[in-house]
């Protein structure tokens, strides 16, 4: 399958190199110079995925990344953060981004990740529909959507793909350094980005996500899923 992925950067020569490297692996790309460009093309043809660069002018990285999560829910963004600004790729993550990459970047590990996160949507990719339940919590594998007491989680591919992970092993301790790896792959990398996605998916599924029942902290290890007492 080919996949279309819409890159958003006002560096003309950054935008180039990344297009050539996805093209040579087989994506058809469209490039977006600024932030409202990107929302109009996005909405006149949603892409597969969008390469976004945080440090636009005009419109932020962030603002699209927000609005993208908005209108385009479950639309996977793979974030390109300057190298060492830590709270921006955070704040990315808070907002919406399912991945980052820090410039200067590797081209190949762009493509890489690129690749990891169209991956997990592909309907090729995808398992064979499974419901995994926990009380009112129901997370369908298959169409990669879940429900909350019957109402709709607006979830990202990461936050999807942590909720299946936890479900599939609960009551199990694990570190964010397994979770990092177990989840997205990686062996090496920011461990925040583990952080903010156990909080985002807190957000989404606890009644209270400031004294969780579900997705609790093991202080010194990790976290752990706590099935409902009830399923």
């Amino acid at each position: 399958m080919t996949h279309q992925v819409l890159v958003v950067d006002d560096d003309p020569t950054v935008s180039d190199v990344v297009r050539r490297y996805l093209e040579q692996d087989g994506c058809r790309v469209r490039l977006a110079a600024d932030g409202l460009t990107a929302l109009a093309a996005v909405a006149a043809e949603r892409p597969d995925l969008v390469v976004l660069d945080l440090m636009l002018g005009g419109l932020t990285g962030i603002e699209v990344c927000r609005r993208l999560q908005r209108d385009q829910p479950g639309l996977p963004v793979v974030m390109l953060t300057a190298l060492g600004e830590e709270s921006d790729r955070v704040l990315g993550l808070e907002v919406g981004a399912d991945d980052y990459v820090t410039k200067p970047f590797s081209p190949r590990e762009l493509t890489l990740r690129v690749r990891s996160v169209l991956r997990r949507t592909a309907p090729a990719a995808r398992p064979r529909p499974a419901l995994l339940r926990d009380g009112d919590l129901v997370a369908d594998t298959g169409r990669r959507t879940a429900e909350l007491a019957g109402r709709p989680l607006p979830l990202t591919v990461r936050e999807f793909d942590l909720l299946e992970f936890l479900l599939r092993h609960p009551a199990r301790a694990f570190s964010r350094a397994e979770l990092l790896e177990k989840v997205w792959g990686w062996r090496f990398g920011d461990q925040s980005t583990v952080t903010v996605h156990v909080r985002r998916l807190r957000e989404k599924i606890e009644a209270d996500p400031a004294a969780p029942t579900r997705l609790v902290t093991v202080w010194g290890v990790g976290y752990r899923y706590e099935p409902a007492a009830d399923a």
